[in-house]
């Protein structure tokens, strides 16, 4: 057992024996994320994990890294931090899925003003929680306790994941084709993008975020906006053994003009089916509420669609066949979600244009 103790430390504002209180919290959460390959607990100096290569011609590592951003300002506001590592997660392993890989590890960072046992923990529960949906393991992390760099009370978290896929299996966008369709998965919400904005527009800081909002179906708007960011690593897995997928795009930070873009080749746009989709009602609240243009906010949120993914036509029906009915509602220890409903929400067309909307 490590016995540190240093009140010279303390008196400077940090608390190891704290630390290791919030060490010890955390343990049973990070319990959850087990899976084969996961070689060793908390606390050692690098987190270990044997990947199994077996029919795997040549193994190619994914990896993706991230932090919630500004949306952590709202947990903060709220004092609620059980969901915000979902998000930090989500934004990793989404973003590892559009290569065709499988997550296999996780690794966060904490850091805050002054570390409070159960408030870490509860942060870290949220990360095992992204970590169970996404099948991935929580291998080890750092918590940095930083007096006068963080205000007390204020934190930050940021991770990465690592995947592994064959390199016959990446997804290679010069494959993407005029004529094929584009699939949409869709978000929770707002997800863990443009909260700078969304401050601004809805004045958070003077809102009251506890209060039912009727245009939200009466839900509070502070319970809306923290909605954590859907994982989207399951049915896309299951969707990759099934359909020739051309190309996947996680919607994040700069919305449709930025990000499926990002998973076309040149000379190739996205046509946009407005009708075939719908757009949830806190995104009219933000865009009323700023005087926001409508071409601003698919270039700053995801609108409804956190996830693209293009098919070939004639597999177009069989992917959102596939996407729906082996993705039914699930439960976990501590949430439950909802089952993805995929639509077809564009076609892929000649042109420069990007996205036609």
């Amino acid at each position: 057992m490590i016995r540190s103790h240093s009140d010279s430390y303390k008196k400077a504002g940090v608390d190891i024996e704290e630390g290791y209180r919030a060490v010890e919290l955390m343990k049973r959460h990070i319990a959850r994320t087990t899976i084969p390959g996961a070689e060793q607990d908390i606390g050692g100096f690098g987190g270990l994990f044997v990947p199994d290569l077996a029919g795997i011609a040549e193994p190619v590592l994914v990896s993706g890294t991230d932090g919630v951003g500004t949306k952590l300002k709202l947990a903060f506001l709220m004092d609620r931090h059980d969901t915000i590592g979902i998000d930090c997660v989500a934004m990793c392993v989404n973003d590892v899925i559009c290569s065709g890989a499988r997550p296999l590890f996780f690794l966060d960072y904490i850091a805050l003003g002054r570390s409070v046992a159960e408030k870490v923990a509860d942060i870290v529960s949220g990360i095992a929680e992204g970590c169970v949906q996404a099948g991935c393991a929580l291998i080890g992390g750092e918590t940095a306790e930083m007096p006068g760099f963080y205000k007390d009370g204020e934190y930050d978290v940021a991770g990465f994941a690592v995947g592994l896929v064959d390199r016959s299996k990446i997804l290679d966008k010069t494959r993407v084709q005029a004529g094929d369709i584009l699939l949409g998965l869709p978000s929770s919400g707002i997800h863990s993008n443009g909260f700078s904005l969304v401050r601004k527009a809805l004045d958070l800081e003077r809102a009251d975020l506890f209060a039912p909002v009727p245009a939200l179906e009466y839900r509070p708007l502070g319970d809306v906006l923290l909605e954590p960011t859907r994982i989207y690593v399951q049915p896309v897995l299951a969707l990759l053994e099934e359909v020739p997928v051309r190309s996947i795009a996680h919607i994040t930070g700069g919305g449709f003009y930025e990000n499926i873009p990002r998973s076309l080749p040149a000379g190739l746009s996205a046509r946009i089916d407005r009708s075939a989709f719908d757009v949830p009602p806190v995104f009219d609240l933000i865009a009323r509420a700023g005087s926001i243009p409508e071409r601003d906010m698919f270039n700053t949120f995801n609108m409804g669609i956190g996830m693209t993914i293009t098919v070939p036509a004639a597999q177009a029906a069989e992917a959102v066949r596939i996407l729906n009915g082996q993705n039914p509602e699930t439960r976990t220890e501590t949430r439950i979600e909802a089952r993805i409903e995929a639509r077809i929400i564009g076609e892929i067309v000649p042109g420069d244009e990007g996205v036609i909307l």
